[in-house]
């Protein structure tokens, strides 16, 4: 292409190949990701249309369901990841797992623990809303909502706002606990623990009739 936009000269590949081995010339070039390509081939990795629209109140309890993952640095230099399954229409975080790993299992975990708990039984249409990380894009994550029948929303790409309220409470969480003073896992796992009992049992909300997320989760459930 080269050579025949600045110089007007047209030569077939082959041509050119055997010039530049003649002339030992060697042009890197950066190699292709054995992974997207597979990706694309197989169409892994898809993202899905936005179901919420921002509309974080439904006033049904676990009808909408929102996710995300937040970094959670402690002891110096070592990392964990929080996965939580906040319910948009009460704000009471209804699943959670912390990890000291960003792998596939901490999003495909936290599902597990959100169709075991007994506190809130899903409405069939229930769905989980999230970003477009590679976690919740995954076929596998995708596969495991088909088989609890639960439907799938994603934010558009890099908008914050389509899951606003899930950012909101990562805020608070990080704003409530002292992750950084944490020496080990296990202690950030107690802290983290305690501030989530708190955030759903004592933590009123103006929006929400100044009512804690588990108190006005029973009160939608009992004007229904």
């Amino acid at each position: 292409m080269t050579l025949e936009n600045e110089y007007g000269i047209v030569y077939n590949l082959k041509r050119i190949r055997r010039l530049m081995k003649k002339f030992e010339l060697v042009c890197p070039h950066r190699k292709p990701n054995p992974y997207k390509r597979m990706a694309k081939a197989t169409q892994e990795h898809r993202a899905v249309p936005n179901l919420l629209q921002r509309d974080f109140r439904k006033e049904i309890p676990g009808l909408a369901l929102l996710t995300g993952i937040t970094y959670l640095p402690y002891s110096h230099s070592k990392m964990a990841y929080l996965s939580t399954v906040l319910d948009a229409s009460t704000g009471e975080v209804l699943a959670y797992h912390l990890s000291d790993r960003i792998t596939l299992d901490l999003a495909i975990d936290t599902v597990e623990k959100l169709v075991k708990q007994k506190r809130l039984k899903l409405p069939k249409e229930a769905f989980i809303h999230s970003d477009q990380g590679g976690h919740y894009t995954s076929p596998t994550f995708q596969n495991l909502l088909k088989k609890y029948k639960l439907g799938q929303s994603m934010s558009r790409r890099g908008n914050c706002w389509d899951n606003a309220p899930q950012e909101s409470f990562f805020g608070q969480l990080i704003d409530h606990v002292d992750h950084l003073s944490c020496t080990t896992f296990e202690i950030l796992k107690q802290e983290v623990n305690r501030y989530l009992r708190y955030y759903n049992n004592h933590r009123y909300q103006w929006g929400r009739k100044k009512m804690t997320p588990v108190q006005y989760r029973n009160h939608l459930m009992s004007a229904t």
